[in-house]
């Protein structure tokens, strides 16, 4: 009862409940004989769309679209175990915020191929300079991995993601601190508030700074206070629903002269004590679910 893209998960949910149900009204002695094939004590129970989201997931990330040197950086960011956290599911319309070269494109699109939408949302570049092509280029090379994935452009000082409301989730991985750079976060975030519904979910994670750092402190280092980006989101209106330490790497001493970029993938200072900070990995990082709260009920007045 599966497929090997993930769009028919509602059809074999709904098959999986059917075969759970209650026989109807056919007559007594087809129940009758229903029951004694298939006592009550022992009907399937209907699998939740938590369990068809995980599955999911597991084939998508083993899908032969994906690059070996991409599976190789799961380990690091953990890509089922975040999506799950941030509650990312087949049938939602979910826009990823300048997703570079593609790295969870690669699963999102694929995820939400059928059921779904996904939308990579990509800065306009500056007047009289030409647009990268990387991520329309992998789209197009492999149609069936990605079906409809569109790509949507912003100006990142005023910032439009589409249309208010459309989305159910908004996710940005390790972009927080560009922006916090250019200073151009407080209207990123209020752009994500504006796209999705209410209800909706932005999931943010990023390279962690040691609790109790100034952001002044690391601004230029790649790394960023959580109670800074937190607050980021809850100016822009969120609610913090949840924390998680998914991404966490408490090896990562964060203290580098060239700052996160030191450690894998960037490896900044090239071969200079490469296995050292191969050894580290990956930086530490925060892990963050907010909320857009629901719309406040209209008041009524007594007449």
């Amino acid at each position: 009862m599966t497929s090997r893209f993930p769009g028919s998960w509602l059809a074999a949910a709904a098959c999986t409940v059917a075969l759970a149900a209650p026989a109807s009204a056919q007559g007594v002695a087809d129940a009758g004989a229903s029951a004694q094939d298939q006592p009550a004590d022992q009907l399937v129970p209907p699998t939740s769309a938590q369990d068809f989201t995980a599955d999911q997931l597991d084939r998508v990330l083993a899908g032969r679209w994906r690059p070996d040197v991409e599976r190789a950086r799961d380990r690091y960011r953990h890509p089922k175990q975040t999506l799950q956290f941030l509650g990312v599911r087949p049938d939602q319309t979910v826009v990823e915020i300048t997703p570079g070269g593609g790295w969870y494109s690669a699963i999102l699109a694929p995820l939400l191929r059928d059921n779904g939408q996904y939308v990579a949302a990509v800065a306009a570049p500056p007047p009289g300079k030409p647009g990268s092509t990387s991520l329309q280029r992998r789209f197009a090379a492999d149609a069936t991995a990605y079906g409809r994935a569109t790509i949507v452009t912003f100006d990142p000082k005023a910032p439009v993601l589409g249309a208010p409301g459309s989305a159910d989730v908004v996710l940005t991985f390790r972009n927080v601190h560009n922006w916090v750079m250019a200073d151009t976060a407080p209207a990123m975030f209020k752009a994500f508030y504006n796209v999705l519904r209410p209800g909706g979910v932005l999931g943010v994670v990023d390279h962690r700074a040691a609790d109790g750092t100034a952001l002044a402190k690391v601004k230029s280092s790649g790394y960023l206070p959580t109670a800074s980006v937190v607050k980021l989101a809850t100016d822009a209106g969120f609610t913090l629903e949840g924390t998680s330490e998914i991404n966490a790497n408490p090896a990562d001493t964060k203290d580098y002269a060239e700052g996160v970029w030191t450690l894998p993938p960037t490896l900044t200072l090239g071969d200079v004590d490469r296995a050292k900070y191969q050894a580290i990995g990956e930086s530490d990082r925060m892990t963050l679910r907010f909320v857009k709260p629901d719309a406040p009920a209209a008041s009524s007045s007594v007449q």
